[in-house]
């Protein structure tokens, strides 16, 4: 730590400081960037090669790939991309395995009937729903770094496929189709649904490609919990007609939720007894049965299955009823078993889903990444985000050759495979060996479910997503920003539709962040009496201002959206503006009255980065001081903004010894120039 002694002479100065120093400190001269590269880097180095030009830094960084071909290059690959290369040999059998293959178990039996229901909201048959149940869950077990994800069918993913899929394949106005005409179009809806997932897959592992994995911090917190609390709305109004068994048209686009309401009500008189009957019971069952694995998840040694149970209480209520016949309830039908063959989905489809890729895409690793971090945080590991694009890409690019539709970590069975003891990604094995036991022996039991359990248990896999909701109070009082973020993406969500709501929400976002930058204020800094240490004027009424000398800190990025604020406030504070301009809000009054500014010492430390214009700016400012006099001093630029500055010439106004590593550094250097004689000298301890 260092201190700033100054003699009883200097003006406007108090005592020296009486801070305790260690045994054996000395006296320094004030540091400058090239003293510290001399001192502490390479003594060759000279300040114009800060900035590495961009050629050279590409040829480094192809040669560093080149040494990387190799066979523990080649390793290091693998295991990077496999990482049950990494974990399964550290696996702890006998304290993990039964607790991933209970949570596995547990995950897989919900993986069945929400599966189905998930595929209804897509719009397509039942039994694409377990295919996405089991094929993504697969391959995220191989290629996925969160050990407590689970995958598979997800509420807001399939509502903006079938979205996208009613759009393109609509169901005829009649509503009355034959055997033949309802598989057709059927197998359109499969097809495009396919398309998307492909489409999205690829769009992902291009974004892999290009090590796009930080764009999941574009999607904030709040522009996701008000998106998928927004699309809960969308779900429930949406599985209304199930509910109440009319066989209505899905609405799509922009005011569907408002839609869907209006045409609910219009046609509640034709709703079926029988449907309404069996929605009211499912819901009776499904809704407790979920709040006592809340309450007590940490008693239950696995969480009660109400899904499973309720469809198989339904299943054989209806068989043994008949409903079907005498009350023409809609039943699942006949699963076909096996799987699919293998194909590529049509590529005529994709040019008509091009806009629907990139939310799909966004949500997807959006949603799956912030799911993995919040546990990976919480049980002390790391994943890799880039990683996370690969698996999720690679997952939804080949499971959509076999007619699963988009898929993406899903909030309900990943707290499910928690709370039940799941340890590692060895859990979606489990999961896997249940859906695939329905695919081959066990579909032909779900033949006579009733649709309408389906709806239900789309409605009661929403309640977390509801619940978030809770967090708004609380986000009033920690950020009104970060609230109006989350009003402004929900309402847009809810009146509008998912995809519109989340490009708003992204934008407003953004938005949001500019303000932020355009309203910050340039701090200008006083020398705490007793202390070394420089802080803003307006937090304490012990600060000593030295005449003559003015130090600021800007803290804000500068580029092409600030320059004009910074040029504002750095004329403001040293005189050089003109006099009728309107003075800015800044934090205090620069003292003009007792003595001109001599030196300004501006803190760089706040500057994030600086864009060419804001490095103009720089130059400008130091041309302008030069001319009125003013000696110009920088401190505390790191190496991205010194380079960027030194190339758009800076060194041509200001001289090396005019940058310092530090304001006290350069706090020392003005008042040594301000007082340059007898015992005003200034001296900072090491």
């Amino acid at each position: 730590m260092s201190g700033l002694p100054v003699a009883r002479t200097c003006p406007g100065l108090g005592e020296a400081s009486d801070l305790k120093f260690p045994l054996g400190a000395k006296f320094r001269e004030p540091l400058t960037e090239t003293r510290f590269q001399q001192l502490f880097g390479d003594a060759k180095q000279e300040l114009e090669p800060l900035a590495e030009p961009r050629l050279s830094r590409l040829c480094r960084q192809w040669r560093r790939r080149a040494r990387a071909c190799s066979g523990p290059g080649a390793w290091r690959l693998l295991l990077a991309r496999l990482p049950p290369l990494r974990w399964l040999p550290h696996y702890r059998w006998r304290a993990w395995l039964l607790g991933d293959a209970v949570a596995g178990v547990t995950v897989g039996i919900v993986h069945v009937p929400q599966g189905m229901a998930f595929a209804l909201l897509t719009s397509v048959p039942p039994v694409f729903g377990l295919y996405t149940s089991f094929f993504p869950v697969l391959i995220y077990t191989l290629l996925g770094t969160g050990r407590h994800l689970s995958t598979g069918t997800f509420a807001v993913l399939s509502l903006m496929t079938g979205s996208a899929v009613e759009r393109l394949v609509p169901e005829p106005l009649g509503g009355n189709l034959s055997g033949i005409e309802r598989e057709q179009l059927d197998a359109q809806r499969v097809g495009v649904a396919a398309a998307l997932a492909f489409g999205s897959g690829a769009l992902m592992l291009g974004m892999f490609a290009l090590q796009l994995g930080v764009l999941s911090t574009f999607l904030s917190e709040p522009v996701v919990k008000a998106l998928t609390s927004g699309a809960a709305l969308h779900v429930l109004v949406s599985q209304l007609p199930s509910l109440l068994g009319l066989p209505l048209p899905r609405q799509i686009g922009c005011f569907a939720l408002f839609k869907t309401l209006a045409a609910v009500l219009t046609a509640l008189p034709r709703s079926s007894p029988a449907e309404l009957t069996i929605s009211a019971l499912s819901l009776a069952l499904l809704v407790p049965v979920k709040e006592l694995n809340v309450r007590f998840r940490d008693k239950l040694p696995t969480p009660i299955p109400g899904e499973i149970v309720m469809v198989l209480l339904a299943s054989v209520l209806c068989f043994t009823s008949s409903l079907d016949t005498r009350y023409n309830v809609q039943i699942v039908g006949l699963l076909p078993g096996g799987f699919p063959q293998p194909h590529l989905p049509s590529m005529a489809e994709l040019p008509r889903i091009l806009a629907d890729l990139l939310p799909i895409a966004l949500v997807t690793f959006a949603v799956s990444a912030s799911l993995a971090s919040i546990y990976a945080d919480k049980y002390r590991y790391s994943i890799d985000s880039n990683q996370e694009l690969f698996a999720h890409g690679v997952s939804n690019l080949i499971s959509s050759l076999f007619s699963c539709f988009p898929n993406s970590a899903t909030l309900a069975t990943t707290s499910l495979l928690v709370d039940a003891g799941g340890n590692t990604q060895l859990a979606g094995l489990f999961s896997c060996i249940v859906v695939l036991s329905v695919l081959l022996w066990l579909g032909p039991f779900f033949y006579y479910l009733p649709k309408a359990v389906l709806a239900c248990i789309n409605i009661s896999s929403m309640r977390q997503m509801f619940f978030q909701m809770q967090e708004i109070p609380q986000l009033w009082r920690i950020s009104r920003m970060d609230f109006a973020v989350w009003m402004v993406t929900w309402v847009a969500v809810v009146i509008l539709s998912v995809d519109l709501g989340l490009a708003i929400g992204v934008v407003f976002s953004m938005v949001t962040v500019v303000c932020r930058t355009q309203r910050v204020q340039c701090l200008a800094l006083g020398l705490a009496e007793g202390t070394e240490l420089y802080r803003p004027l307006r937090e304490s009424r012990k600060l000593l201002k030295v005449p003559g000398l003015c130090i600021l800190r800007y803290p804000s990025p500068l580029y092409f959206g600030t320059r004009g604020q910074f040029r504002r406030t750095l004329e403001w504070h040293l005189g050089l503006g003109e006099g009728g301009e309107e003075a800015p809000k800044m934090d205090g009054p620069p003292d003009r009255v007792a003595e001109p500014v001599r030196v300004v010492v501006l803190d760089c430390s706040g500057i994030t980065f600086a864009d060419a214009a804001g490095a103009r700016e720089v130059v400008q400012l130091a041309s302008r001081c030069r001319d009125a006099g003013i000696h110009l001093l920088l401190a505390q630029c790191n190496a991205s903004v010194l380079g960027t500055l030194t190339e758009a010439g800076l060194l041509d106004r200001v001289t090396p010894e005019q940058l310092f590593v530090s304001v006290q550094d350069a706090a020392a250097h003005a008042l040594q120039r301000l007082e340059p004689t007898g015992p005003k000298t200034c001296t900072v301890w090491v």
